[in-house]
């Protein structure tokens, strides 16, 4: 999920983000969870308060006078840990408002994937982002009910809960709750895609999104990651959908790039290249 900024954010970004691992590192996998829950919370209240944000981000004011406004705001309210990732954020320079609020969404995924990682479960974790995306794409319905943003917040969140029941982890359900209670004009399918390859980032690999007519065995799978790893010289995750509509072979996607080896795209080529 590539986050567009302005060189300065860019900039601002990079620099928090590596003092954030820092900070996560001696942390336990409830306390990674619990900082991203609050950095969430804390991206909320910014969306909510105009004035907030505006103030935390005022390049008219030093970076300790913003830290201080954020400390005497949310202190005692949230775990010390936060507290100080705040602090960090506000003290630096954004390029406008709306850059503060990405930058503390992007810290608040991080320290969810990071519990993930520290259970072992980032794997489980991108599988199920994934797959509740295609859900998602598959139910036009459902989708519109979790987006629709007339609807308050918590009736969304709590179908979201009835969709999901105790079928994943709390970290899965924490990164979903929080696009259904502010999709800010998201698409939420497609944004629990790109959450899923947030997820294959962190273990420093790319995803290949593979359409298939019929399912692979885990002896296929482990053929295609290492055929698609040599191709592209870099760790490749799987993220396999079934699509009998192919007719035969598979459709495969990493980035921008698609391999169509599918028997209904052979088909179409040849339709195109029958003169009319």
């Amino acid at each position: 999920m590539a986050l567009v900024l302005q060189a300065t954010s860019r900039e601002s970004l990079a620099a928090v983000a590596g003092r954030f691992e820092t900070l996560l590192e001696p942390l336990a996998a409830g306390d990674r969870q619990k900082l991203g829950e609050e950095l969430y919370a804390v991206t909320r209240l910014l969306v909510a308060q105009r004035g907030l944000r505006r103030a935390l981000s005022d390049p008219a004011t030093t970076g300790e006078q913003r830290t201080t406004l954020a400390q005497g705001i949310l202190g005692g309210k949230v775990a010390p840990a936060t507290l100080e990732s705040v602090g960090d954020l506000v003290s630096l320079r954004w390029s406008g408002p709306g850059d503060l609020i990405e930058a503390t969404e992007s810290l608040a995924r991080t320290a969810l994937l990071a519990a993930a990682e520290k259970q072992r479960a980032l794997d489980d974790v991108e599988d199920q982002l994934f797959r509740f995306g295609r859900i998602l794409e598959r139910e036009p319905q459902l989708l519109t009910l979790l987006g629709d943003e007339d609807q308050p917040a918590d009736k969304r969140v709590a179908l979201l809960d009835s969709v999901l029941g105790t079928k994943v982890y709390p970290v899965t359900a924490a990164l979903l709750r929080d696009l259904v209670r502010t999709p800010r004009s998201r698409h939420l399918d497609v944004a629990a895609e790109e959450l899923s390859e947030l997820a294959a980032a962190r273990r420093n690999r790319s995803v290949a999104h593979v359409r298939t007519a019929v399912a692979l065995s885990p002896a296929q799978e482990q053929q295609l990651t290492s055929s698609l790893t040599r191709i592209y010289g870099r760790d490749i995750a799987l993220q396999v959908e079934l699509d009998e509509s192919l007719l035969g072979g598979m459709v495969i996607r990493v980035g921008d790039e698609v391999i169509d080896g599918s028997v209904s795209g052979k088909l179409a080529a040849a339709r195109r290249a029958i003169p009319s």
